[in-house]
C-alpha cells in the first residue's frame, strides 16, 4: 500500500513540476537579441539568408498554445521585418511555418538567455532537413551553463563550429 502511495505522490510532484515548466514558458515573453545562429546548412544562415535573422520579440502563449516571433532578416542587403506564429506541438516543441515546416524548442532558458533547436523541413526540399541552434538574450552577457549546452546541442545536431553566426562579432 505504501508503494502505490509513494508512487502515486511521486505522480503528482512530476505532474506539478511539468506544469511548473510549462507555465514558465509565458514568464519567458519579452525583448530578445539574437547573439548567435548556427546551421548544417551555411547558405541559410549566411548574409541574406533566411535564417539569418535578428529576434527582436518573443511571445509565448501558454492558454492559446503559441508562439509569436518577431524578427528582422536581411534581403538584398535591407533589413525586412517578419512575424511568425508557431503552435505548440503534444512533445512540447512548436510547429512554426517559415520557409517549410519548423520545429522549435526550447532547450535551456533563465530571465536573461535562451538556447533554442530548430529542425527545419525545407519548403522547396532542396535541402531536405536542417539542424540549426541558436542563443537569444536579453543582456549583453552569456552564462557559461548556457555556451555549455549550446556546444553539446551542436554536436548533437552534427552543426560544426565554423557554422556559427556570431552577431556580437559580425555587428548584425
Amino acid at each position: 500500500m505504501k508503494i502505490l502511495v509513494l508512487s502515486l505522490l511521486l505522480g503528482l510532484v512530476c505532474d506539478a513540476q511539468e506544469a511548473d515548466d510549462q507555465k514558465g514558458l509565458s514568464q519567458l515573453s519579452g525583448k530578445w537579441r539574437t547573439v548567435y545562429i548556427a546551421s548544417t546548412s551555411p547558405e541559410k544562415i549566411a548574409e541574406n539568408g533566411p535564417f539569418r535573422a535578428y529576434l527582436c520579440y518573443l511571445v509565448f502563449d501558454d492558454e492559446q498554445g503559441t508562439v509569436d516571433f518577431y524578427f528582422y532578416v536581411k534581403l538584398n542587403g535591407e533589413w525586412v521585418a517578419k512575424h511568425v506564429t508557431g503552435e505548440k506541438q503534444e512533445n512540447n516543441t512548436y510547429l512554426v511555418k517559415y520557409e517549410g515546416e519548423n520545429e522549435f524548442e526550447v532547450i535551456y532558458a533563465s530571465d536573461t538567455i535562451l538556447v533554442i533547436s530548430v529542425v527545419n523541413k525545407d519548403k522547396n526540399r532542396k535541402c531536405g532537413e536542417i539542424q540549426l541552434a541558436g542563443i537569444f538574450v536579453k543582456v549583453n552577457d552569456i552564462e557559461e551553463k548556457a555556451l555549455e549546452i549550446f556546444k553539446e546541442l551542436l554536436k548533437l545536431k552534427g552543426i560544426e563550429e565554423k557554422h556559427i553566426v556570431d552577431f556580437f562579432k559580425s555587428g548584425n
